[in-house]
């Protein structure tokens, strides 16, 4: 099975670099895995801002750039509808390693006039990052006015689908024969809509073809559309296909319909050709001769099927995030405001921006926003003895904490109950992690991937017990980030890091796959977070598809809870 990655652009290298310190953008390896995402939107219950008829709302898709709010794009207007499915669809690079802030904005427009021109055409907001939309693959929010007032029961749903450059899409070309006219002057101007049918009886609107004027016999462009998006993974899922005579005013004529699945338009890779009667209901049981009100062809279908990192993320794996902090004596007293430990209350000591920075990726990869927080190297209590392997909370039977906040609450609640000691083994934490990955339910399909985040002031003392521990949960759903604290030579650490070289154990067992992305946190002091995280994440998709590759795992498909969709019929 290929991955499909990307490397990263020239613009993109540039951007990271400007992050950076010098020194620290030498050391950025352009392999990170760039995919792009769809987002679809559609809304419930706008409010009506017009007199005498209904709003004709439009979306406008914001990124946050540097602190500012920049347009990306914005949808088509629908004509007077409080309700609308959208047709246009988004398109943004996606980045697993850095928080992509979005601004979905509703205006109901008024002819030619420019949105936002009046306050009253707003309609609402929403805001979010892209990782939440693509880790829930379907995101259900309320709009917002100004001052943080409800827009009435005004919502916005946001679907995502994967796309790849050059793969990972179902291309269809539709034609109709024969269809019904509905003008009285002229020859219908026909189009037609696929809508995927959810498992609760809702709809999800998957194309929209283009209108074709004065024709009853339309052939429609050609469309790429994802298997995801089309029937959700399942080839036996129920799509409804409509075809509509379209009418400026958005009260279109309903020519007919027809039910198919996506196995049945493959039988046209047999040979066989693909057709189907477009039924209007009413017509069927008041006409006795009734047949048709025309036939829909399918021309062409063309389907490439490729795994990547987004397809494992939609499809319900979830990202754990673990922690596992040093605390040896070479960290210093942490009551020193020298001590790499000390809690200064203007800013984050080096810890504590190192486990932010990769932490708030993390979390929205995680439904249930808790993660583990793991010490080593320190005497605890109440016997003070040494230990590689503590939850720093204290509780072995629950080492995890409430959101990334928690975390950091609880490493400030342990530093001052401990005793800084050494050496420092990293092993121990490896194996325990591993051995989590390994007892899961996830071995057996693609529901749960872990990451470890290892924050260390020095050298590990036990070399070769974590080069084994290393081969060993290379076989597992496992991937660590070793961040370098302070100021030591960390030039052996590098051996731990596979860019260089295949690690292997003291035996001469290579590792699996490469699992291990180590960085110095000095080449980032000067830096902002995010170029932490971009730098220490980038390598975490690439590794995901390849463990899933590997035990060739398909992503899960999971029973989405689907809200009803409501397409843009006359009322």
């Amino acid at each position: 099975m290929e991955m499909s990655t990307s490397p990263i652009s020239e613009a993109r290298m540039n951007e990271i670099q400007d992050l950076m310190s010098p020194a620290a953008a030498l050391s950025v390896v352009p392999t990170a895995c760039v995919t792009k995402v769809e987002l679809r939107v559609s809304c419930k219950a706008l409010l009506d801002r017009d007199t005498l008829n209904k709003s004709d709302p439009c979306v406008i898709l914001m990124v946050q750039v540097q602190g500012q709010w920049t347009e990306l794009d914005r949808t088509e207007v629908i004509k007077s509808n409080l309700h609308p499915v959208f047709a246009k669809v988004f398109t943004m690079d996606y980045y697993f390693e850095e928080v992509q802030k979005l601004r979905f904005e509703v205006f109901d427009i008024h002819g030619t006039h420019s949105i936002g021109t009046r306050e009253d055409d707003f309609l609402g907001g929403m805001e979010c990052t892209l990782g939440q939309i693509v880790a829930q693959k379907k995101m259900v929010k309320p709009l917002f006015l100004k001052y943080g007032k409800y827009a009435g029961k005004s919502t916005i749903t946001v679907h995502a689908e994967e796309i790849s450059g050059n793969n990972g899409y179902v291309e269809l070309s539709f034609s109709g024969k024969k269809l019904d006219d509905k003008d009285l002057f002229s020859k219908s101007d026909p189009f037609l809509e696929i809508y995927r049918i959810n498992d609760d009886e809702s709809e999800q609107l998957v194309h929209r073809t283009e209108v074709i004027k004065n024709n009853l016999n339309p052939v429609w462009e050609p469309f790429k559309v994802s298997l995801s998006s089309l029937c959700s993974c399942d080839e036996d899922r129920k799509l409804r296909c409509l075809v509509w005579d379209y009418d400026s005013r958005g009260k279109h004529d309903f020519i007919g319909e027809f039910y198919t699945t996506f196995r049945e338009m493959q039988k046209i890779s047999s040979g066989k050709k693909v057709t189907w009667d477009c039924i209007n209901p009413k017509y069927k049981l008041k006409k006795r001769n009734y047949k048709n009100s025309g036939v829909i062809i399918l021309n062409d279908l063309k389907l490439h099927r490729v795994y990547s990192f987004l397809d494992y993320i939609m499809g319900g794996c979830q990202i754990h995030f673990t922690v596992a902090i040093d605390f040896t004596a070479s960290n210093g007293d942490p009551r020193n405001s020298c001590s790499l430990h000390y809690i200064n209350p203007y800013q984050p000591n080096e810890y504590l921006k190192a486990l932010i920075a990769v932490g708030e990726i993390c979390q929205d990869y995680d439904s249930d926003k808790r993660f583990s927080a793991l010490g080593f190297g320190a005497r605890i209590p109440p016997n003070y003895e040494v230990s590689h392997d503590f939850a720093i909370n204290f509780n072995p039977d629950d080492d995890e904490c409430a959101e990334i906040q928690g975390v950091v609450e609880a490493y400030q609640n342990c530093l001052p109950k401990i005793q800084l000691y050494g050496p420092t083994n990293v092993a121990p934490i490896i194996s325990r992690i591993a051995k989590v990955a390994a007892g899961e339910e996830s071995t057996r399909d693609a529901s749960r991937y872990h990451i470890l985040l290892i924050l260390t002031d020095g050298v590990v003392t036990d070399m070769a017990d974590t080069r084994e521990a290393i081969v060993r949960a290379s076989y597992q759903p496992l991937s660590i980030i070793i961040v370098g604290v302070g100021n030591a030579d960390f030039t052996d650490m590098q051996i731990l890091d596979g860019d260089d070289g295949v690690l292997r154990s003291p035996k001469g067992e290579p590792v699996l796959r490469d699992i291990v992305q180590f960085v110095p946190f000095r080449e980032f002091k000067t830096a902002s977070p995010a170029a932490l995280a971009k730098c220490v994440l980038a390598e975490v998709p690439k590794q995901v598809v390849e463990y899933y590759s590997h035990k060739a795992f398909a992503p899960k498909c999971p029973v989405a809870n689907w809200s009803n969709s409501i397409p843009n019929t006359p009322e």
